[in-house]
């Protein structure tokens, strides 16, 4: 954290920027509602579990219930009935956007680009087609959509430009998207509410076991969260790309050899990485943003083309008069600080290269 190492992450941050390897982005991360941040996939524990089982988690007095598989009905229009679906986390239903199918089984074919009707806020839910996600052999063959609290829903968001919604405050619990019912309610007690509300509507069909794997932060215990967010991300396909053909052409060697396939499963499904964190130490950002004085959203980060990336808001500020001619504005670093593995990796052996 000395002056001239600090100018080293710094430098280290600028030059990959500018070569296009940084970029600012809003996606999912995993969060620590203890914590409040962003933390990496290392730092997450994964935990088998083969059915329901109660787990102590932190903030929460009773045991919490996971491992189980619940099935809910959601309303169709049009006097259509209603569709069946099932999830292992019932809270996110709040979130839902769209309900997804086969679009060759036969039982809802009917109901492509149909819609469903959310129970608890009216929200119209689109019947999808995603081949990719859904197996009509498996449960009811329908999917509920939750774009903002799953990675595979996001990706389905993203093809079918669906609505991303966050229900879950920072510390986690429901927000005004989830509702005046449960806003307020920490999200594993909007859990067991939900299914109250839902039996109260006679929408609730069941629970049964269900085989999961479940994400612990290493250092808090807590259940980590997906979570929708603005952050800045290291593009990693290149270095996994070099990686790969340095141990395929044997320009590197791996002992023992069965490791390999580790490094083939890590490099070969490699996603970018998450450098920044909403903690109180560390190396901050080096950027800066400009809020102009007619822009129409005035929080930090709503226009993506607004950030400046110096080594020092010396020069943050030289660039926003080049920028911003003739306007007036405001100038704002970014509070989240670097992923300590991102500044521990600048310097052996890159440390000459960096500070130089």
């Amino acid at each position: 954290m000395d002056e001239q190492r600090s100018e080293a992450v710094t430098e280290a941050f600028v030059r990959l920027y500018k070569e296009g390897l940084i970029y600012r982005d809003i996606r999912l991360v995993n969060w620590d509602c203890t914590l409040r941040t962003a933390i990496s996939d290392i730092e997450v524990d994964r935990v088998d579990l083969k059915a329901e089982t109660l787990l102590e988690v932190p903030g929460y007095s009773n045991p919490v219930q996971f491992g189980v598989l619940t099935s809910f009905a959601y309303p169709l229009e049009e006097g259509l009935g209603e569709i069946i679906v099932a999830t292992t986390r019932i809270e996110t239903m709040l979130g839902d956007t769209a309900i997804a199918v086969h679009s060759q089984d036969e039982r809802y074919k009917h109901l492509h680009g149909k819609y469903a009707v959310h129970p608890f806020n009216g929200r119209k839910l689109e019947i999808i087609c995603a081949d990719d996600l859904v197996k009509a052999t498996f449960g009811t063959g329908a999917v509920k959509i939750t774009p903002a609290h799953d990675s595979k829903d996001f990706n389905v968001g993203k093809q079918h430009n669906l609505d991303f919604i966050n229900i879950f405050t920072d510390d986690g619990n429901i927000n005004e998207n989830g509702g005046p019912q449960f806003e307020g309610m920490p999200r594993f007690t909007a859990r067991a509410a939900v299914i109250d509300a839902l039996k109260e509507k006679g929408l609730y069909r069941g629970m049964e076991n269900n085989e999961i794997e479940l994400g612990r932060c290493s250092r808090t215990n807590d259940i980590v969260e997906p979570m929708i967010k603005p952050q800045w991300f290291v593009n990693c396909n290149t270095m996994a790309k070099a990686a790969l053909h340095a141990v395929k052409s044997k320009e590197i060697e791996i002992i023992p050899p069965q490791y390999e396939q580790d490094w083939y499963r890590w490099l070969e499904n490699i996603r970018d990485w998450c450098i920044s964190r909403q903690l109180w130490w560390g190396h901050r950002v080096p950027a800066w943003y400009v809020t102009l004085e007619d822009d129409k959203e005035k929080d930090m980060g709503s226009y993506i083309d607004h950030w400046i990336i110096a080594r020092n808001k010396s020069d943050a500020v030289l660039e926003a008069k080049q920028r911003y001619p003739e306007k007036k504005y405001q100038l704002d670093q970014d509070p989240d600080v670097l992923d300590t593995w991102f500044f521990s990796w600048s310097f052996p052996p890159n440390c000459t290269w960096l500070a130089g």
